[in-house]
């Protein structure tokens, strides 16, 4: 963080037993004199957090808690954000309602580099694209022009789920 980066790991990315808000004042650890001003911005991006604020994280839906991550990778100020695979498992209702935050926070001014299996939706709010499958870059374009590539469709949304194995697919999104 010191280096203007946040992370948010795909699992296991908050502490079970702190409320909503510790975790987040977890978060501003090198810049404690910001804590007040970066709660009040986390608050608005995530309206529900602050709802839930004094309760144990670990009690939330995973999208809540998706919420939290990316809310405590917010609070050091980043100017990038990395997301690993911020939608794994979360139902269709959170998964576009953290596609809808992540957009905030890019229009906010935060970089944004986001490896996500939900390839047409990350590629649709993408700036810059990659496809990676068996460790190798496929495909770069805008995030609009992958998903209009023909090549990219019959290699990979026209397939059948038995023909690719989505384990050695890599959808990297940019939004800068």
């Amino acid at each position: 963080m010191q280096r203007g980066m946040g992370f948010v790991p795909q699992e296991k990315n908050v502490f079970p037993s702190l409320s909503v808000q510790e975790n987040l004042e977890m978060g501003a650890f090198l810049k404690p004199q910001n804590v007040k001003r970066m709660l009040a911005q986390v608050y608005e991006f995530f309206p529900p957090l602050y709802e839930k604020r004094r309760q144990p994280a670990g009690e939330l839906s995973g999208g809540q808690r998706q919420m939290v991550a990316m809310g405590r990778a917010l609070m050091a100020e980043p100017s990038l954000l990395l997301l690993d695979e911020p939608t794994a498992g979360l139902s269709p209702l959170y998964m576009n309602e953290i596609f809808d935050r992540v957009k905030q926070i890019n229009a906010a001014g935060v970089g944004i580099l986001m490896v996500e299996q939900n390839a047409k939706q990350a590629l649709a709010i993408a700036d810059k694209g990659f496809v990676l499958a068996a460790g190798q870059n496929r495909f770069t374009d805008t995030g609009a022009a992958l998903l209009a590539d023909p090549d990219v469709a019959k290699s990979f949304w026209a397939a059948s789920p038995r023909e690719i194995d989505v384990n050695e697919l890599v959808f990297l999104s940019i939004m800068w």
